[in-house]
């Protein structure tokens, strides 16, 4: 995920303290023995909380472990910062975050890296054709959280190695008090008054939301979840006409004027509308008509996590009303949204606030996803180079 529009360099933040791990380039092999109770059961290789002794058992466990490493979670990316802070509060457990606006492929590429190491990414918040990808290359643990069957058919893996947990829109956010008329379409981009003020909040070959801009401006562009090509010839138009800024959209380069108008999930622009607020910058945001793209981030633990109990504890509150209800205060849509609601346990209030949408969201498959990545890798550069 650059800062918080990243997922980027890939998926934002600030609120409170995240320790970050060292860069040592060596660790400690990780020392599990604290994940094993005294009938044998092991976090480890726990599919479920019930298959390691229960929830009570697990939280015994994870606290004797003591800390979380993750890697690529901003703060102000869907209200990550509250998530840590009530994890951390709960539990008494240590959210030690690396790298928080790295992208996706950095938790992979540590994941591979560290095997064995003490250091190592225990969990992943990657974006859906990352998680396939990290899947296929055999590098998740398999677990069923409580809610597991509640989430919806085609937003979890069969073998349970990744599951949906937050997603949005891809959208178009504009500091309007620098631009004089917003744009609310991909074709409205290519126009000649948004000379150098367009950005990705990252690299579409590593960051899940530049992917989806990609995908998007396909759409709007009359390709399709089978063809992201066009959407590789709109960026490539708009890097030819002048239009596109290389430069990777933050909230930082937003405030500073180097990236006025930002193509991001919806999600983080809203959020990043009420951050502008106090700082004098009237950021609009608007999802394209012409070019709806949906997607979720997915939710993985690390085969090799070091600490595997406290791993998938972090799975259990992520997936527990308490933590859905959170992404959703900052504008994310949980995956567990529509059995919540009909449960009872969905904060309305935060719900309302969402960013409209008209239509009934589509996803591509596994198989276009890779198809699109594949295309992306052997073209981007080439698209938005010179």
């Amino acid at each position: 995920m650059t800062v918080p529009l990243p997922r980027t360099a890939a998926r934002g933040g600030a609120l409170a303290a995240v320790a970050v791990l060292a860069l040592s380039a060596c660790g400690a092999a990780p020392d599990t023995s604290t994940s094993t109770t005294a009938d044998g059961k092991n976090a480890a290789t726990a599919t479920s909380a019930a298959d390691f002794g229960g929830l009570d058992a697990l939280v015994k466990a994870a606290k004797k472990e003591g800390t979380l490493n993750a890697m690529a979670l901003p703060r102000d990316w869907a209200n990550y910062g509250a998530l840590i802070d009530g994890f951390q509060k709960k539990y008494g457990i240590k959210v030690a975050v690396e790298n928080p606006d790295g992208s996706s492929q950095d938790e992979i590429n540590a994941v591979t890296s560290r095997k064995g190491q003490d250091r190592a990414p225990d969990v992943l918040d990657l974006g859906s054709s990352f998680a396939l990808s990290a899947a296929q290359q055999g590098l998740l643990a398999p677990y069923e959280v409580a809610s597991y069957a509640d989430l919806p058919e085609g937003q979890k893996d069969a073998q349970a190695r990744w599951y949906n947990d937050y997603g949005g829109y891809i959208s178009i956010g504009c500091d309007a008090k620098r631009v004089k008329t917003c744009p609310t379409t991909f074709a409205d981009l290519l126009k000649p008054q948004y000379k150098g003020q367009v950005a990705l909040n990252g690299n579409p070959t590593k960051s899940g939301s530049a992917f989806g801009g990609v995908y998007a401006a396909s759409l709007a562009s009359g390709g399709s979840f089978d063809d992201i090509q066009p959407g590789l010839d709109f960026f490539a138009k708009l890097k030819k006409n002048g239009n596109y800024t290389p430069v990777e959209s933050t909230p930082a380069t937003v405030e500073k004027g180097e990236t006025p108008i930002s193509i991001d999930w919806d999600y983080l622009n809203a959020g990043y509308a009420d951050e502008f607020t106090s700082k004098g910058v009237d950021w609009k945001v608007s999802v394209p008509s012409d070019g709806q793209f949906s997607q979720y981030y997915s939710q993985a633990i690390n085969k090799d996590a070091p600490h595997p109990a406290v791993a998938r504890l972090w799975q259990e509150y992520l997936y527990s009303a308490e933590g859905q209800n959170l992404w959703l205060k900052g504008y994310a849509r949980p995956a567990l949204m529509t059995a919540m609601e009909k449960a009872g346990t969905l904060d309305k209030t935060a719900a309302a606030k969402l960013p409209e949408v008209s239509g009934t969201p589509s996803f591509p498959t596994e198989d276009q996803q890779s198809k699109a990545k594949t295309v992306l890798g052997q073209g981007w550069a080439k698209a938005v180079s010179g």
